[in-house]
């Protein structure tokens, strides 16, 4: 007998149940600040069999307020899996029968790996904002510490969206001999003024939650509402006005006379306050300061004279994929990057797809997503040379 709520056997195919893992360095690890983290925590998941040549690895890297937990589930009883199992295990689009696939929480996060929350071992508390500022380039050289230790010198392929792809663009430029392929994902290669003004805002309304007290509130109550706020706003650059009216539109769901209360009234007011306070139960306020500064701070032309200088080192096939509604990392960027990688005469293929769901389609567009990524990592996928392919329009569906 199946208990309502749980998912049933048939929903935990795919890789199945998966343990997290810890992977631990006691070395320093040099940070581009000038900073040192003396030893480090990386938690991390991985699906699939790495063969006897160490070749077959497929590095996800996650965006802002994902994790490690890619796919499968960790209990029988967890009602939902990993944020992209739909598109990993035996047989799908990333096929976990021919790769061995690895996913890290990134460094500064709070799911495991080092960060903001994380004990300092000169105090025994936690470290609050004494934690180094962590950049981009340090969360993906943290990542190859652990490609080493795994015995895996060159990726088949780095897959990441949205700040996951600005992390397979920094390996790809500055660690060319470590990936035969590069797949980015509803991306950019540096924020604009008008995302770093949305992280900002973020930001300002944990820092004015009281309790967030400079950072030092661990062991007391947590700055929640700010945190809370800023996961709402967030969140609503991450949906397109399509999708938010096709789900909510203008639905009241009660009222009995024009008043202001201060409960909330549209559906749409108790979505947004329920992403906020789920979003507090599993996220750490100073990790969110720490990421989305991290984000602000990319440039993956930092140190060359031009984006299509930075793009002359890769070495891999790259594959760029935006959507139309996605109005927060818009498809104008991803068109920046593949312009450099054209003019540095790289392998490009770009797809430009339509879909009405926003940022998040990266996360929801299985069907269209499918065919290009068992296309590109086939083991001999044919090199693109600013290949653009029209996309399948991908209408609302009916009501």
């Amino acid at each position: 007998m199946t208990t309502v709520g749980q998912p049933r056997a048939a929903e935990i195919a795919g890789v199945g149940l998966v343990k997290p893992r810890i992977a631990r360095w006691k070395a320093p690890l040099s940070l581009k600040s000038g900073a040192t983290l003396e030893g480090f925590t990386l938690a991390y998941e991985s699906y699939g069999r790495l063969n006897g040549r160490r070749d077959n690895a497929i590095l996800i890297m996650h965006a802002l307020s994902g994790d490690a937990h890619v796919a499968g589930r960790h209990r029988p009883t967890d009602r939902k899996p990993g944020w992209w199992d739909a598109m990993i295990g035996p047989g799908r689009a990333i096929d976990t029968d021919q790769h061995f696939v690895l996913c890290v929480n990134v460094l500064g996060g709070c799911r495991g790996s080092s960060g903001p929350s994380s004990t300092d071992p000169a105090t025994g508390r936690p470290f609050g904002l004494c934690f180094p500022m962590v950049t981009i380039p340090d969360m993906v050289a943290a990542q190859l510490r652990l490609l080493d230790r795994l015995g895996i010198q060159r990726l088949r392929a780095v897959v990441g969206g949205s700040m996951g792809g600005m992390q397979a663009l920094e390996l790809a430029i500055h660690h060319p001999d470590r990936v035969q392929r590069t797949l980015l994902l509803a991306t950019a290669a540096r924020h604009s003024a008008q995302q770093i003004a949305w992280n900002h805002i973020g930001r300002q309304a944990i820092m004015r939650d009281p309790r967030w007290r400079e950072g030092d509130y661990y062991g007391q109550d947590a700055p929640a509402d700010g945190l809370a706020l800023a996961r709402m706003v967030g969140h609503v650059t991450y949906l397109s006005d399509a999708r938010l009216t096709r789900r909510f539109d203008r639905d009241l769901q009660f009222r009995e006379a024009l008043s202001y209360r201060p409960s909330t009234e549209f559906a749409v007011e108790s979505y947004l306050d329920y992403q906020g306070a789920a979003f507090v139960d599993r996220f750490d306020a100073n990790s969110y300061l720490y990421i989305t500064r991290a984000l602000d701070y990319y440039d993956a032309a930092d140190g060359f004279p031009s984006l299509t200088a930075a793009c002359q080192s890769i070495q891999s096939d790259v594959v760029v994929i935006s959507f139309d509604s996605d109005w927060l990392y818009p498809p104008e960027q991803s068109e920046q990057i593949v312009e450099a990688l054209h003019t540095a005469g790289r392998s490009v293929s770009y797809y430009p797809l339509q879909s009405w769901l926003g940022h998040d389609a990266f996360l929801l567009e299985d069907e269209q997503l499918r065919p290009i990524f068992r296309h590109h990592l086939q083991p001999s996928p044919p090199s693109g040379q600013r290949r653009v392919i029209a996309p399948r329009r991908r209408e609302e569906p009916a009501p």
